[in-house]
Order: C-alpha cells, then sequence, then structure tokens
C-alpha cells in the first residue's frame, strides 16, 4: 500500500499581510509565483493532485509578520490566521496549518500561539528569520517557547531576507549577476543554520526540555556540521555544551527544496530517519520533483514512508 504524502512546508500568502512587505523587494514576488502563492484552492489542489501530495500543511511566506511593529503586528497575524482556518476549513481534510506569529509583541505571540492550537486547530507556528533584528533565541522570545511547549507544538524556523549589515558586508558585490545568493542559494542558509547554532547554545533546552523545533532545507547544513561544531565546542575556553546530543534532541529537518540524496543520506545517519519530515516548498520549488524524488531515494519502504508521513502524523498529530 502507498504511503500517505505529507508535506508541511508549503506557503501561501495573505495579501493584507503582503501589503506590508517591502514593494519591489524580494519578498514581494510578482507573477506567476505570486499566482501560486495566493491560491489556497483550486489550482494548489490541481498541483498536488497531479504530484501525488495528498495533504500540505500551510504557512505564510516570509517574512510574515516577523518585521511589523509590536501594535500592529498583533491584529494582522490574528487576522490572517482566521483567514486560514477558513482555507483549512474549506479544503475537505487537504490543508492543516502552522500560525504566523506576532512576535515583536511576545507574551501576545504567545497568547495567539495558543489560540491557533487550541480554538483553530493549528499544528504548530512558523517564524520567519529576525524579528526587526533581534535573533529568536533572545530572552524576550521566550514565552513563545514556554507556551509551544505546554502545548506539545513544534515551532518551525524558517527564513527570511538576512539582516541588511549582512546583505552589505557578504553579499552585495554579487546580487546584480546572483540574486539567489541572497535568499536560497546561501543567505537563507547562513541565517538559519545560525539560529539553530544560537538556540542550542542560549538554554532554552534547559529551560524548555520538551520543545520542539523543526527546520527546512535538510536542516540548513546543520547535520552535515554537528560532529565539527561540537568537537570544536569542547576544546579549550568553552563553556561546556553537549551542542550535538541537544540539537538531535530537539530539532526536526525537513526536505524542502533540497532534494539531494547524498544530503538526505548525511541527514539519516546523523539524526536518524524518525527525525526526517517530507516537504517540497511549494511554490517556490514544484511539487513533482519531490515526490519523483522520494520514490527513489535508496532507503527501505519503512523509512521512506516515515519520512513520506509517518512522522509528520507522530509529530504534528495528524
Amino acid at each position: 500500500m502507498k504511503p500517505q504524502v505529507i508535506a508541511l512546508e508549503e506557503h501561501y500568502l495573505d495579501p493584507e499581510v503582503a501589503r506590508h512587505f517591502k514593494e519591489g523587494g524580494p519578498e514581494s514576488r510578482p507573477g506567476p509565483l505570486r499566482e501560486r502563492l495566493e491560491d489556497v484552492a483550486a489550482l494548489r489542489l490541481r498541483e498536488m493532485d497531479e504530484a501525488g501530495i495528498d495533504l500540505q500543511v500551510l504557512s505564510h511566506s516570509a517574512p510574515a509578520t516577523q518585521r511589523l511593529d509590536s501594535e500592529t503586528a498583533v491584529p494582522v497575524a490574528r487576522q490572517a490566521n482566521d483567514r486560514l482556518r477558513d482555507r483549512v476549513l474549506a479544503s475537505n481534510g487537504r490543508f492543516e496549518a502552522f500560525a504566523a506569529l506576532p512576535t515583536a509583541n511576545p507574551k501576545a505571540a504567545a497568547d495567539e500561539l495558543e489560540r491557533a492550537v487550541t480554538r483553530l486547530r493549528f499544528k504548530g507556528a512558523m517564524v520567519h528569520g529576525l524579528t526587526n533584528g533581534q535573533w529568536f533565541d533572545d530572552r524576550q522570545f521566550w514565552p513563545i517557547f514556554e507556551r509551544a511547549q505546554a502545548l506539545d507544538v513544534p515551532i518551525y524556523v524558517h527564513p527570511a531576507v538576512p539582516h541588511p549589515a549582512v546583505v552589505d558586508a557578504y553579499y552585495r558585490d554579487y546580487l546584480k549577476d546572483f540574486p539567489g545568493l541572497l535568499t536560497a542559494a546561501w543567505g537563507f542558509t547562513v541565517e538559519t543554520a545560525t539560529q539553530g547554532i544560537r538556540l542550542v547554545l542560549s538554554g532554552v533546552f534547559d529551560k524548555y526540555p520538551r520543545l520542539k523545533i523543526i527546520m527546512g532545507h535538510l536542516g540548513e547544513s546543520l547535520p552535515f556540521s554537528l560532529w565539527r561544531i561540537d568537537m570544536a565546542l569542547q576544546r579549550q575556553g568553552n563553556r561546556s555544551t553537549p551542542f550535538r546530543d541537544t540539537f538531535r534532541e530537539h530539532f526536526w529537518i525537513t526536505t524542502s527544496g533540497n532534494f539531494s540524496t547524498p544530503a538526505l543520506l548525511c541527514c539519516v545517519l546523523e539524526m536518524g530517519v524518525d527525525r526526517i519530515l517530507f516537504s517540497v516548498d511549494y511554490p517556490f520549488v514544484p511539487n513533482p520533483p519531490g515526490v519523483r524524488w522520494m520514490d527513489h531515494v535508496p532507503l527501505g519502504p519503512d523509512d521512506r514512508a516515515k519520512i513520506l508521513s509517518g512522522n509528520a502524523k507522530r509529530l504534528l498529530k495528524i
């Protein structure tokens, strides 16, 4: 029997949220991509059916509400989540959702996470990049982690365009010819891997030992680097930390936009197959290549079924 296919880093765009994005910036996404982001109905369902995807867990595209001020972010996130709930209900079981959170107001974000989980039946939340220049490990955001642990839902830590100072220092020279360097080609990976490292070092998992974090794109390269990071942090002069063990205990990773068999096998060896979840990164990446790729990865049928849906059903209680 063919396993169910659940994809859980699949994005949409709420026009009211997008109204707050910088016009003409890398997140405005005009043209066919914008059409697919805004379509949470017939077009999306048809392309899911054509690829053999049974369920999408929807999340707002970056930067969602992470760059709004604390007063604006709260109603914008709440109303977007309400509208997303309507889309989920209308889908007849084809969609689930992660909440957008007004992280500029951490207490309100924790409350919105609870409302989204307990009343809207969302499966957790997604947070994109920095919140108005602030790293997510900062203690001001820990009420969100406290509430996520209490609710037993994961927080998906997703990229957004890097800090302007980083853009200038690292990428500016090449962006005219290679704009993708700023985002999925490298900028996203550097920023989000750094988020993951900082979360481990912050002590948040000591404070909240049942906290669950998801990272996409096969872990933003961190599974490949875990051993070396761990080894280097054990050298003289560093405060002792079980970095590698902590990451493997608290993080789950998805295949979103990274259909590399060598990278996947590295992740299986480092994280264990139970920590890996299938995702496409639709509509930034089309559905069919991801599904076809999974048909041929050199894993047994039980492990393939875990990645395609079994692990997601357990983690998200689907």
